[in-house]
This record gives structure tokens, C-alpha cells and sequence, in this order.
């Protein structure tokens, strides 16, 4: 059933037109994303979860996180108006971007992948980040001809 959603979806993106504007790369980075949690350890001092993931592709305005769960502690990363940083491992370094969720999906019947699909948008990060960020992606029109 979920095979058949998707190439429903594939088929209405084809026929209404794709929404990113964005060129997508596949590429695998690592990244650590987390969500600032409000209870407050014994010093007073904010505790922060984190978890692992890589990406799946991505491109200047957002990026596709593979993730081994939904929830992070008590938060679900995915709910509404949720921001998330994530730290994202470039080649060279790591760089941190503010994102939010914009879709998910479990990947249970995914042959290589487990865990959850989530397409986030890119809401802000330093304007050294997005240099070096930009710089990334603009490497693979260089590439591919």
C-alpha cells in the first residue's frame, strides 16, 4: 500500500509540477540534530538530547535527515512549528543550521534505510555557515556537467 501511495504522489508531482525550487544532491553527511529541552538539571542548566542521523540529499534550502527515531526524550522532532539545530558534518567541517520540519514518513518498508525520512527547510544559520554551506552544494554543479 505504501508503494502504491508514493507513485501516486510521483505520478501528481508529474502532472501538477515538482514544488522545490531548490536542486536536490544525494549525498550522506552525518549531522547531530537536537531540540532544547525544558526541564532543567540539578546545576539549573538546560539539558540537551541529541541524536544521530545522515542525510539522504539535500540542497541551498533544505535538507532530507535520516533519523533512527521520532521522538527525542519526551519531544516528537516533527510537531507543529518545531525548530531543530542540527550540526551538520561537511567534508571539511561541521556547521549548525536552524531547520524545521516540513514532512515525515517511517521508512519500515524501505529496502536500505530504517528509521524515519524527514524533510526539513533551512531557517537560518551564521553567514560563515552559509558560505561554507553554499560553497558545499555549488561543488556538484561543478561535477556534473
Amino acid at each position: 500500500m505504501a508503494e502504491f501511495t508514493r507513485t501516486m504522489v510521483s505520478r501528481f508531482r508529474q502532472y501538477v509540477g515538482e514544488r522545490r525550487r531548490a536542486k536536490r544532491h544525494t549525498v550522506r553527511l552525518a549531522f547531530s540534530i537536537s531540540v532544547a529541552d525544558r526541564a532543567k538539571s540539578f546545576n539549573g542548566a538546560r539539558r540537551t538530547r541529541v541524536m544521530e542521523g545522515h542525510t539522504l540529499d539535500l540542497s541551498t534550502s533544505g535538507l532530507a535527515l535520516i533519523v533512527p527515531a521520532i521522538t527525542l526524550g519526551e519531544h516528537h522532532i516533527v510537531g507543529e512549528n518545531r525548530s531543530l539545530n542540527v550540526k551538520l558534518q561537511l567534508p571539511v567541517e561541521a556547521i549548525d543550521l536552524t531547520v524545521t520540519p516540513v514532512r515525515y514518513e517511517s521508512l519500515e518498508e524501505h529496502e536500505t534505510e530504517t528509521g524515519y525520512l524527514i524533510g526539513v527547510k533551512i531557517l537560518e544559520m551564521s553567514d560563515v555557515d552559509r558560505a561554507k554551506f553554499e560553497k558545499y552544494v555549488s561543488g556538484f554543479s561543478e561535477r556534473k556537467p
